[in-house]
C-alpha cells in the first residue's frame, strides 16, 4: 500500500526502539533476577548472554552503533536457539513452537535485519 510508504522509517524506528527495550529487559531479568521466576544464572555463558542482551538492547534502543549491536545480538539469539531450544535434536523438537524458541528466532531475524539497515531515524548513530 503506497499510502503507508511514507511511514516506513517511523515504523522501523519504533520496531528498533521496542525490540531494543524488550531485549534489554530480558538482560535485566537474567542479570539482576528482576520480575522473573527463573533462577539466577548459574554459568558464565548465561551471564555473558544476559550482558549482551542488556548492553545490546540498550544500544539498539537508542540507536548507538546499531549495526554492530544488532549483529552481535542476532548471533547471540542464534546460539540461544540452537544450543538451548533446539539442542540439535532431529525430532519434533526442531520446531520453534515445540521447543519454545519462537522469541529467539524472531529476535535473531529482526536483529539481522537491523544490522543491515542501521539506526535510520531517532538514533544516536551519525547519518541516521
Amino acid at each position: 500500500m503506497a499510502i503507508l510508504e511514507k511511514f516506513a522509517d517511523t515504523a522501523y524506528a519504533l520496531l528498533r526502539i521496542m525490540s531494543g527495550f524488550m531485549f534489554g529487559f530480558h538482560g535485566v531479568q537474567k542479570l539482576f533476577n528482576v520480575l522473573t521466576d527463573q533462577p539466577p544464572p548459574d554459568n558464565l555463558q548465561v551471564w555473558i548472554g544476559g550482558f549482551i542482551e542488556l548492553a545490546g538492547g540498550l544500544a539498539i534502543l537508542v540507536g548507538l552503533k546499531t549495526r554492530w549491536a544488532a549483529f552481535i545480538c542476532s548471533g547471540t539469539m542464534a546460539v540461544a536457539y540452537f544450543q538451548f531450544h533446539w539442542k540439535l535434536a532431529l525430532d519434533e523438537n526442531f520446531f520453534p513452537g515445540v521447543n519454545h524458541g519462537e522469541m529467539a528466532v524472531l529476535y535473531c531475524l529482526i536483529f539481522l535485519y537491523m544490522s543491515c539497515r542501521g539506526g535510520v531515524k531517532w538514533c544516536l548513530d551519525p547519518k541516521g
